[in-house]
């Protein structure tokens, strides 16, 4: 009796394995062959940075929209104190006038070669001031005078002490005012010209000082002014005995004089 062979599955099993590995094997190498895609990138919008720089923005616009409204409050503050004193006390400014001027000397000599001219003067000057107030007093440190032509060339100068100037009170100083110096050649020219005028020469006083106000109990830090004085004439005396020069229509003006730095306004 002979033994038959009969074939086993168990190869086919392994054929149709074998073949599945296959595919499988080759299926990542047809993946590979096809390109990948892939999504565009997108940046992300930053919506902390846009809040951050919006909060700096609305934190300035505020500090300076309360620093304006400060500032107009304060402004608005002063304004008010400031008519209310105005409306209390009225104040005024302190009126000065040039009561009368003598002239003793007025010499310009030039020199024979013309190299130098030199310029010799003696006046005598009767100053008044007046407070027109009734709740202020002014405190004058020493003044500066100057007497000027028109054309700006000093004549004399000369000097007041210091003074108080009470309420409702007026004050007369005398004063020497002197001169003996040279001349440049402008000066001489300007000077000589108004010498020549039958009307006599055109003269200005020019007084500069600093003033302390007292208004009640407070008083002021000292500010300082010059008063001006035009309208005033003379001529130079022909004999010993000194011209008089005319101040009838003569005017004072007050001005502050503010110095900022190395500047005075």
């Amino acid at each position: 009796m002979t033994d038959r062979v009969y074939p086993s599955s168990k190869p086919a099993t392994n054929g149709t394995a074998t073949a599945a590995a296959a595919n499988n094997a080759a299926a990542p190498s047809a993946a590979a062959k096809q390109p990948q895609l892939r999504h565009p990138y997108r940046p992300q919008p930053q919506y902390h940075s846009h809040r951050r720089r919006r909060s700096r923005r609305n934190l300035c616009c505020c500090c300076c929209f309360w620093s304006l409204l400060l500032l107009l409050a304060l402004g608005l503050l002063a304004a008010i104190a400031g008519a209310a004193l105005y409306v209390l006390y009225r104040p005024q400014r302190p009126q000065f006038w040039v009561s009368s001027l003598r002239i003793a000397k007025l010499n310009l000599t030039t020199a024979a070669d013309s190299s130098s001219s030199h310029l010799t003067s003696l006046l005598n000057l009767t100053l008044s001031s007046k407070n027109p107030n009734s709740h202020i007093t002014f405190f004058y440190d020493p003044f500066t005078l100057s007497c000027l032509s028109s054309g700006s060339v000093q004549i004399a100068n000369g000097s007041i002490p210091a003074f108080t100037s009470d309420k409702k009170n007026e004050t007369s100083f005398r004063a020497i005012l002197t001169a003996s110096t040279d001349l440049d050649t402008e000066s001489v020219t300007s000077l000589r010209s108004d010498l020549k005028r039958k009307s006599g020469v055109p003269m200005k006083i020019q007084m500069d000082t600093k003033v302390k106000v007292k208004l009640g109990g407070v008083r002021s830090k000292k500010v300082g002014i010059r008063v001006s004085c035009q309208g005033i004439t003379g001529v130079a005396p022909k004999s010993k005995s000194p011209s008089v020069a005319s101040v009838s229509g003569s005017k004072c003006k007050v001005d502050l004089r503010i110095k900022i730095w190395k500047f005075t306004f």
